[in-house]
């Protein structure tokens, strides 16, 4: 594997290529972004001086809509990084079936260095260098790493200074009181649910007699404990950075969030047994969630795996090589693209309702999720079968499908 994620994404690309015989000329074009940009940021620090701060955005390929991805602020952001997320960005949108492309945006930042009155200058200079670039019909971003709903809050309210009008679809992940889309905190984690049940039941598992580990206790992780527990899956196993606990018969999920939110980690939780990060990886369980970070199953731990399913809620887990130890043990990995989408298919559903200028219930935007993670998990184990592949080259075979049949109407000769 390589270090270069972008040199990782196009590798995924043509694996799926060579399996489904994509066209030379579409495999070529999906190797590059549309358009890249790369901007200066000067920013008037709180101490007077000038502090000028490099922000990227990539737009890799629109042909089924504008360009959709987060925007994030991090000190290790590069633009080959960029260029890696917009192209799964693309992907991940084809593979769920929601008409949009694949974007991504970032600032070479630490933001935790950075005063409020900093972090709002720098947000609405992101958007003055890029404004002309984005909008509804163009590139709609949204929250990433170190992002949240204020930023967004800045940044649709820069661009609509600069437009002269009211856009709220222009940014997605906004607060609900200006346009922001009940549901969207917790739409990862309910699309990962969604897409785990579909794969348990092809196993035969009920979610009372499953066991389950969650890696990552943040936004996406706690909410998936709770959902699934709620649903009476055994959550027995949860970490975050600072390490994990196990209780074989099962954790009392809302006591661990509030042990959580008491001392800043579920660690030393009561009436449980302390693991490691690496440990929880590894635990006999029917289930396991990596939750947290990127390459933690890697080819030095996937051999020791004992689930029988895995549900990729962080981005990039699973090493290439790991995938293909976990495919010939028999571990139904469900891939990233496909299992976090639901984040991205509720920011589709608030640009829907901010052109609509009509706002839909928490319970209305669950039964509008529930059809689409549904019937692109049953997209791609149809995949699966017929091609033969892991589940991954399996979504980005759909994914490319879908891609490439929009090209090719768009263009005789692509």
């Amino acid at each position: 594997m390589s270090s270069n994620p972008f040199v990782n994404a196009l590798s995924q690309l043509d694996k799926a290529a060579s399996v489904m015989k994509l066209h030379p000329s579409i495999h070529e074009v999906l190797k590059h972004p549309k358009r890249i940009l790369t901007i200066s940021i000067p920013v008037r620090m709180d101490d007077g001086s000038t502090k000028v701060f490099t922000g990227f955005r990539a737009q890799h390929n629109n042909a089924r809509g504008p360009f959709k991805g987060g925007i994030r602020y991090h000190f290790d952001v590069s633009l080959d990084e960029v260029k890696a997320l917009s192209f799964w960005m693309t992907m991940k949108c084809a593979t769920v079936g929601i008409p949009l492309g694949g974007g991504k945006g970032g600032v070479i930042v630490n933001p935790k260095e950075l005063s409020e009155g900093e972090l709002e200058q720098l947000s609405r200079g992101y958007i003055r260098g890029l404004y002309k670039y984005i909008g509804p019909t163009q590139d709609v971003p949204a929250p990433d790493v170190y992002t949240n709903p204020k930023i967004m809050a800045w940044m649709m309210d820069e661009y609509e200074t600069l437009v002269g009008e009211h856009v709220p679809g222009v940014i997605t992940g906004k607060p609900l009181a200006i346009g922001g889309s009940a549901g969207r905190g917790f739409a990862t984690a309910q699309g990962g649910v969604y897409v785990l049940n579909e794969a348990a039941n092809k196993l035969g598992l009920h979610p009372h007699d499953t066991t389950v580990a969650i890696q990552g206790f943040g936004n996406a992780g706690s909410f998936m404990a709770k959902l699934l527990s709620s649903q009476g899956y055994k959550v027995i196993a949860v970490s975050d950075s600072r390490g994990g606990i196990l209780n074989m018969e099962g954790l009392d999920v809302a006591a661990v969030e509030a042990h959580k939110a008491n001392t800043k980690s579920v660690s030393d939780f009561p009436d449980s047994t302390g693991i490691t990060n690496e440990e929880i990886l590894t635990l006999d369980v029917d289930v396991l969630v990596p939750a947290a970070l990127e390459n933690v199953l890697t080819k030095e731990n996937a051999q020791e795996v004992k689930a029988k399913i895995i549900v990729e809620l962080a981005n990039g887990p699973t090493t290439p090589e790991a995938d293909e130890i976990l495919y010939a043990n028999g571990v139904v990995v469900c891939p990233d693209i496909l299992s976090n989408a639901g984040g991205v298919t509720v920011s589709y559903f608030e640009q829907v309702q901010n052109a609509m200028n009509y706002y839909w219930s928490e319970k209305a935007v669950l039964e509008k999720l529930r059809p689409i993670m549904v019937n692109a998990f049953s997209a791609v184990w149809e995949r699966k079968e017929t091609y033969e592949v892991d589940m991954r080259t399996a979504a980005f075979i759909l994914a490319v499908e879908r891609v490439s049949s929009a090209m090719e109407h768009r263009h005789s000769v692509v």
